[in-house]
């Protein structure tokens, strides 16, 4: 099959026909530097600011409130980051065992240096306990980072009673949201989260341009230094058509919540399904919590989860194991290990994530062609007990 069917949207979407034509002004005729004192670059600044208040729309904040960055790992490291400087007396980070690398290797660095971090576990659904939250909040807590949504199995944590808990400790709260902004509503204006990133790459617009948000009055302290751009708040210049490509992203993830919740979730729910009917011996991560309506991950026991992607791109259908910023990895990665998935299955887990460009026709060849590959991985496996006893 010629076609590519593209189920690996945590890992990247494609730039939608909308965002792409937004841009291509600011690639070409509108190129001025938005900082220029120039009418040339004076008009460039006032789509930039336009984009801003779209991210804002899709936030629920205020336009000034968001800083725009180069990507989500940026927007997390300026957070914690932030905190720290602004808090140096304070030497203890919360947060999850379940963090995308982006916080949790940040975190890993950060303990050599001296820092305390707090690694709250999950249960086996890869849910969190908010009194474990609470007891770990300390007098020495500068920030807790809790991820609103988790990249591998789709589950949604309670980032906004986890605010209320921090706060009332006095302590930051910041929120890696790159997986959830655009997929379930957030409403920063009536939440008490301090600080929250996003990536445009997630929401259908290009890679390379990501967003901090930082509540008015919050206490920050810039991670760029140099120039003024971002209000003194991130130096550097402007990536002008990535600002103005997720703007436009952003102002299609507002209009598309219901579909995103309504049709992309039915179409989650149909592959689900379609699997648990077709398949034995297999493991739905997190299926009882709250998940986000486009992710799938699933765990087939007694098989690789490296083989079946393999075969699975032989079909022209791609997705995952889980993160794409530690593929590669033949262990499990850590988010499946701290939901204690048994060894047996979370070898074999593949991620299926889903956007509103999916169709009916994609699942039902993905049910098509999988179970035969499972069953043929599961002949040759030598985990497999029909294997292991010869």
């Amino acid at each position: 099959m010629n076609k590519i069917i593209y189920f690996d949207n945590n890992a990247t979407t494609r730039v939608s026909p909308e965002v792409k034509e937004a841009m291509d002004l600011f690639l070409t005729e509108l190129y001025g530097n938005p900082s220029s004192i120039h009418q040339f670059g004076g008009q460039v600044k006032k789509h930039l600011e336009a984009a801003r208040s779209q991210v804002a729309g899709l936030l629920g904040c205020q336009p000034e409130e968001i800083i725009f960055t180069s990507c989500g790992t940026e927007s997390d490291s300026t957070a914690i980051y932030s905190a720290l400087n602004a808090y140096p007396e304070k030497k203890h980070i919360v947060t999850t065992s379940v963090e995308h690398p982006a916080i949790y290797n940040l975190c890993r660095y950060l303990e050599k240096q001296g820092y305390r971090v707090t690694y709250l576990k999950v249960d086996e659904e890869g849910r969190l306990n908010l009194e474990e939250l609470e007891k770990a909040i300390g007098p020495e807590t500068a920030i807790v980072s809790i991820m609103w949504a988790n990249n591998e199995t789709g589950v949604v944590m309670p980032v906004e009673k986890a605010a209320e808990i921090a706060h009332k400790k006095g302590v930051l709260f910041h929120t890696d949201a790159v997986q959830a902004a655009s997929k379930i509503p957030i409403n920063l204006a009536g939440s008490q989260i301090d600080m929250l990133s996003i990536s445009g790459h997630k929401l259908h617009a290009p890679k390379g341009i990501g967003v901090l948000y930082v509540r008015q009055g919050t206490k920050f302290v810039p991670f760029l230094r140099g120039g003024h751009q971002e209000n003194g708040q991130r130096a550097g210049t402007e990536n002008v058509p990535g600002i103005i490509g997720l703007g436009k992203a952003s102002e299609l993830a507002l209009n598309n919540l219901e579909k995103e919740q309504s049709y992309v979730g039915s179409l989650r729910d149909r592959l689900e399904k379609g699997l648990l009917n077709r398949i034995p011996n297999i493991k739905i991560n997190g299926a009882r919590a709250p998940r986000l309506p486009n992710t799938l991950s699933v765990s087939f026991e007694f098989v690789e989860g490296e083989s079946i992607l393999l075969l699975l791109s032989d079909y022209g259908i791609c997705a995952s194991t889980g993160s794409a910023c530690s593929s590669g990895s033949l262990e499990p990665s850590h988010v499946l290990q701290a939901m204690k998935i048994p060894f047996t299955f979370a070898h074999g887990t593949v991620r299926f994530s889903l956007s509103i460009y999916n169709t009916e026709e994609e699942v039902d060849y993905v049910l098509e062609v999988l179970p035969g590959i499972i069953k043929k991985l599961r002949d040759i496996s030598p985990f497999s007990p029909a294997n292991s006893a010869h």
